[in-house]
């Protein structure tokens, strides 16, 4: 561990560091919009914008890689980021914010890309769980700091945007002083939905409810908290504490999930969110007490659907469309993130803040309707099912190359379907320089050109 710490520790600095401006800053708009009384509409929106950039990034960061390289694509994503951040203080017309909201969300998945590609062509195959689990460790725990910065600085000025801002400027600096040569560009492997809808109908229906419902958490829970009188102290301490609880919740999911069926541990996690909410759901005023125990414990059993969801599938699923599978799940859940706040906000505004855990307790019951363990065949199932069960973070943290790091994907079949293989081409004339640099293999002695075009 101590090794795999000292070879990942900038990506994982990296990642640390976007995350935790993008955690405050999702909790500090929402708080922002509340205090000025602006309807939970508008709230739900920025959030579907900021998906629909994640969504977006998804299709078009590997092109952007694949054409400037790693290091000139992360910096420029994150500099855009930075002054779409800024950007918030300069101007007050919503519209244009939920623009910044869809660049800020475009311009994260190219990052993660980027840190994830380099994560993969570094880590051993024998060290893809281990270094998969610390990428996730440092994508939560980014969330939670994010959250408790709102403790130590409950001021809504413009100081908080300047954080996020300084964030995304410190997460520019190991990227772009590593020494390291490009790695191999990967590109999403092609979807294939009418595949995986007869496939793994329950599993793509289990990822679109965890994304209705985190999503939707995500962008209003800082509202509905807000809405119930705490301070912004208390919803970022209370934000900080539902998000913790996803991250604690991984390890003991895990030893279940490898022990019982999954699609019965889907349908029982589902019901005990419906039960869970409830309280909060029916409660126009909650006390703080209640408050903090009850969603830690909906946020203990909402952060569990979509890993499950991934093992489960994965489970009826050849290894060959592995790759695939992951893409489409990411989509799937980034499709139902974008589509939640919109709902829950224009349910907020209609009947109150207590129908946002009205909309977790509805969806809920639909999934323990729609996951039904006896429809399962199994018809389909792999040999070596259950496969081992890896703590998954969802899309806000990921993008769809993380299928390179999932160690139940071979690794050969992500050089094969994941990774662009450069035929060779004539010697280019003297004066013509090539449009980018040639991938070396695996075990070659010959790294590729650095940024500056010299060789090392």
């Amino acid at each position: 561990m101590r090794q795999i710490w000292k070879s990942f520790r900038a990506l994982y600095f990296a990642s640390l560091m976007m995350l935790i401006g993008s955690g405050l800053l999702s909790t500090y708009l929402a708080l922002r919009l509340a205090a000025d009384h602006v309807d939970g509409l508008w709230v739900g929106a920025l959030m579907a914008a900021n998906y629909f950039g994640l969504v977006l990034g998804g299709k078009i960061g590997h092109r952007l890689i694949a054409r400037v390289g790693h290091i000139r694509a992360y910096s420029a994503c994150a500099g855009i980021v930075g002054a779409a951040v800024l950007g918030h203080g300069l101007v007050d017309w919503l519209p244009a914010w939920l623009v910044l909201r869809t660049i800020v969300g475009l311009g994260m998945m190219c990052q993660y890309m980027v840190i994830e590609s380099w994560l993969n062509e570094q880590a051993d195959a024998n060290q893809r769980g281990v270094v998969f689990s610390g990428y996730m460790i440092a994508s939560y725990l980014g969330l939670v700091l994010g959250q408790l910065i709102l403790v130590m600085h409950p001021g809504l000025g413009l100081e908080l945007l300047m954080l996020v801002a300084l964030c995304f400027a410190l997460c520019l600096v190991p990227v772009a002083l590593t020494r390291r040569i490009h790695p191999a560009p990967l590109h999403p492997a092609p979807m294939e939905p009418r595949f995986f809808i007869k496939r793994v109908p329950q599993s793509l229906s289990t990822v679109l409810g965890a994304g209705l419902i985190i999503g939707s958490f995500y962008g209003l829970a800082p509202l509905y908290a807000s809405q119930q009188g705490l301070s912004t102290e208390q919803v970022g301490l209370f934000m900080g504490t539902c998000i913790f609880a996803g991250l604690l919740v991984q390890w003991p999911l895990g030893w279940l999930s490898d022990r019982y069926d999954r699609a019965l541990l889907i349908r029982c996690f589902a019901g005990f969110l419906a039960i869970a909410a409830l309280p909060l759901a029916i409660m126009p005023q909650v006390p703080l007490e209640i408050l903090f125990v009850v969603g830690f414990l909906c946020s203990l059993v909402q952060f569990c659907l979509y890993p499950l969801a991934v093992a489960f599938s994965n489970d009826h699923v050849e290894g060959d469309r592995r790759v695939s599978l992951t893409a489409m799940l990411l989509v799937t859940y980034g499709v139902g993130a974008s589509i939640g706040p919109l709902l829950a906000g224009v349910l907020m505004k209609m009947f109150g803040s207590q129908s946002l855990y009205a909309f977790f307790t509805f969806f809920a019951l639909v999934l323990v309707w729609r996951i039904r363990p006896k429809a399962v065949t199994n018809l389909h199932q792999v040999d070596d099912a259950p496969l081992h069960h890896v703590a998954m973070p969802d899309s806000m943290s990921s993008s769809p190359l993380v299928a390179a790091l999932d160690p139940r994907v071979d690794e050969q079949v992500v050089q094969e379907q994941m990774q662009t293989t450069v035929a060779p081409e004539p010697a280019p004339e003297p004066a013509t320089e090539p449009e980018s640099p040639v991938e070396p293999d695996a075990g070659s002695d010959s790294p590729a050109p650095d940024i500056s075009g010299a060789r090392p």
